[in-house]
């Protein structure tokens, strides 16, 4: 199949977001469920096999005066980053949803049997001694992956934009790796670490997060959560997160 390596922004949506894993070799038993409702109550509800936590958000001024500041601290003060965090820098338009997919299964590959000679296998194991910024660039040459994005990225609820439209919306994976809890922003020169998380409190600790983007942006409603879970129904019906 031929891709014009054009990137349509991917919905935030579980189906589409499973079609994707399961194309590029997921396991079908890993699969991405909405985080609708933020009280602890709710989330004590949801599967407790969460492996790792998407979150999209509005990109703005508030976000990126927070980001800025926030690399300036830890330039100064430095931060400690697992040797064994995947992790990609790549700033292309509409990449964002696919590297975060591709960032929540790398960083739980080892919990995951990806497929023989996989797609996303044959990538992981290619660029897993590579710098974040030469992944990025693996990413936008790989034919195989940019295929796959596309094919389902036209076949959301919504209609795609075109390529080259910004949306102005943007997907980061937090992930738990050596009991931290990392976000994963491939805009960002590094991963940040948010501190001390286990596996059974990864989705809490991941939405305190996203509640302070949430709070830096009040009057925008354009937010929602997913969690890749293993042995979950991804079943569940697009929704909007709402605090």
């Amino acid at each position: 199949m031929a891709c014009d390596k054009k990137w349509l922004p991917l919905e935030s949506n579980p189906d589409v977001m499973n079609k994707f894993l399961q194309s590029v070799g997921v396991p079908e038993d890993f699969t991405m469920i909405d985080v609708v409702d933020l009280d602890d109550e709710h989330l004590e509800n949801l599967p407790k096999k969460v492996k790792a936590v998407l979150f999209l958000f509005p990109t703005g001024d508030q976000q990126d005066e927070h980001s800025q500041s926030e690399q300036e601290q830890i330039d100064a003060e430095g931060q400690v980053v697992s040797d064994r965090v995947y992790f990609m820098k790549l700033d292309a338009n509409n990449t964002s949803g696919t590297v975060s997919l591709i960032h929540a299964v790398a960083n739980s590959a080892d919990e995951m049997e990806l497929a023989p000679d996989s797609t996303l296998k044959e990538f992981l194991d290619r660029t897993a001694d590579m710098s974040p910024e030469e992944r990025g660039q693996e990413l936008e040459m790989d034919e195989n992956l940019c295929c796959v994005h596309e094919e389902v990225a036209k076949e959301g609820q919504t209609e795609a934009p075109e390529p080259d439209e910004e949306t102005k919306l943007h997907f980061i994976t937090f992930v738990a790796v050596d009991e931290q809890l990392y976000e994963l922003d491939p805009r960002k020169k590094y991963p940040i670490n948010h501190g001390s998380t286990s596996v059974d409190t990864l989705l809490k600790d991941a939405v305190a997060v996203c509640k302070k983007f949430m709070e830096r942006d009040p009057e925008n409603v354009n937010f929602s959560i997913m969690a890749l879970v293993a042995g979950a129904n991804a079943d569940t019906e697009e929704e909007e997160v709402e605090e």
